[in-house]
């Protein structure tokens, strides 16, 4: 799922937290179970949209191919692909700038759009989102991660994950 969460950064873990929330509670009243429906806290990643929203968009929307859940983008029935390339229409969904800037009528938008999804990921771009995404780090480039570094008022680093190995 790709969402922007405009100025308040912060509406983006009030969403997750009632959707969870509300989610869990039909889930558990209709199944008569208890307890969490997911193990763990969502995770997210920052995404410099000029250069990476695209390839985010590919990832997501060919998630549940390379999980075997579908043979193609459109039969995966909770994607926003069949309506960005005019499968199917949705008055409240919001086609972002970067969508948008596609083409200039909606033919050749969706034309575009289905064109990106389906052609060659370049070499080392699923592992560097699946990357940024796990580690909750940002996806873009040295220069994005600064300025939002500055931004927060903090230092960033890409990290490794936890405590090297103890050598006895």
């Amino acid at each position: 799922m790709i969402i922007d969460p405009c100025q308040q950064v912060d509406n983006l873990a009030l969403l997750m937290k009632r959707i969870s929330g509300r989610q869990t509670r039909y889930t558990n009243k209709n199944e008569k179970r208890t307890g969490t429906l997911w193990e763990g806290r969502y995770k997210s990643s920052p995404i410099k949209t000029e250069e990476y929203l695209l390839a985010c968009c590919r990832y997501v929307e060919l998630n549940p191919l390379r999980a075997g859940m579908v043979v193609n983008p459109e039969d995966y029935h909770w994607s926003s692909y069949m309506y960005k390339v005019g499968i199917k229409h949705l008055d409240w969904l919001d086609m972002d700038p970067l969508y948008n800037s596609l083409g200039s009528t909606k033919k050749e938008r969706e034309e575009k759009y289905r064109a990106c999804i389906q052609e060659t990921i370049p070499s080392g771009e699923w592992e560097l989102l699946r990357q940024a995404v796990q580690k909750g780090q940002l996806t873009g480039s040295a220069q994005f991660i600064e300025e939002v570094a500055v931004k927060v008022g903090r230092r960033i680093e890409l990290r490794g994950q936890g405590r090297p190995v103890k050598r006895k």
